[in-house]
């Protein structure tokens, strides 16, 4: 009898000691649910840490943009700008593009000085309320000078049919009759020469007032100066060059910058000496772009 109990007592012990083992393996089911939910949990554990670590690194790189307000002072005009603290000069230029009109590459931004294209608001110590000067000139100023009355274009339209001489036509002849200016460069017949290093002076212009060209290459830009102001005109900005010898005195020539697209937008230049008429087309064009 002993010895039959002793049996029992030890299968029901193996019974009860197996029994989580016999479950498992009965259900292997229950097994993969366990390892896949621990995979999924590790899985979302590190995709939270993934979004942690890249939502730091943008906190990190990409700071705040701190915006400012001030006022910009155009011909009298007072005009509100709100811009970036950290924001270049080249860059307010760009934005004041769209407000004034005023190309870029002729504005002068002006705070205690002359501001560097290079340099942002923050490092001019423009701050809230400040006020800041833009110098400037449209294309329509730069034209001014030199728009052609009704007359005027009327002549030219005539002459263009019948395709007379530019220095023969009436409306040129007002400026040309005045004769060679004393202070102009001389002119050099059949010869082609770089631009000097210092501006072709000595010139008028449609209204019979000096005119001067530097040409700011390193710039792209070509300044024309008058005794009143100088205008700085990007070079892309210019549509085409066209030039002829004045008939009497062909070592100079007649030579007009178009600066729009209309016969109007021509800003017309007189006594240019010949042997440089290559070297400005060259220079505002590049080769083989004139007419």
């Amino acid at each position: 009898m002993e010895y039959v109990d002793t049996v029992k007592n030890d299968d029901n012990d193996s019974c009860c000691n197996s029994s989580p083992c016999s479950e498992l393996a009965s259900n292997p089911k229950s097994t993969e649910t366990i390892g896949t939910n621990a995979k999924e949990l590790t899985t979302e554990q590190e995709n939270n840490i993934d979004k942690s670590q890249d939502t730091t690194a943008t906190a990190l790189q990409e700071p705040p943009t701190e915006n400012i307000n001030f006022t910009v002072i155009y011909n009298k005009q007072k005009i509100s700008v709100n811009f970036a603290l950290d924001g270049t000069v080249a860059e307010l230029k760009i934005h004041l593009q769209k407000i004034i009109s005023v190309p870029q590459a002729m504005q002068k931004v002006m705070f205690k000085g002359l501001a560097k294209d290079d340099q942002t608001l923050r490092n001019l110590g423009i701050t809230k309320g400040a006020k800041v000067m833009i110098v400037g000139s449209k294309l329509d100023d730069v034209l001014a000078v030199s728009i052609p009355t009704k007359q005027d274009l009327i002549d030219e339209a005539v002459s263009a049919v019948s395709k007379e001489p530019l220095s023969q036509q009436k409306v040129h002849r007002k400026v040309l009759d005045k004769g060679i200016p004393e202070d102009v460069m001389p002119g050099i017949l059949d010869s082609k020469e770089p631009l000097p290093e210092f501006p072709l002076a000595g010139m008028l212009n449609k209204s019979g007032g000096k005119v001067r060209l530097t040409f700011k290459l390193e710039q792209d830009q070509l300044w024309i100066g008058t005794k009143e102001r100088t205008d700085k005109i990007p070079m892309n900005s210019i549509k085409g060059v066209h030039s002829e010898p004045i008939h009497d005195h062909p070592e100079y020539h007649i030579m007009a910058i178009q600066l729009g697209t209309t016969e109007a937008s021509r800003y017309w230049i007189y006594w240019v000496p010949a042997q440089y008429i290559s070297a400005i087309k060259d220079a505002i064009l590049g080769k083989w772009c004139y007419f």
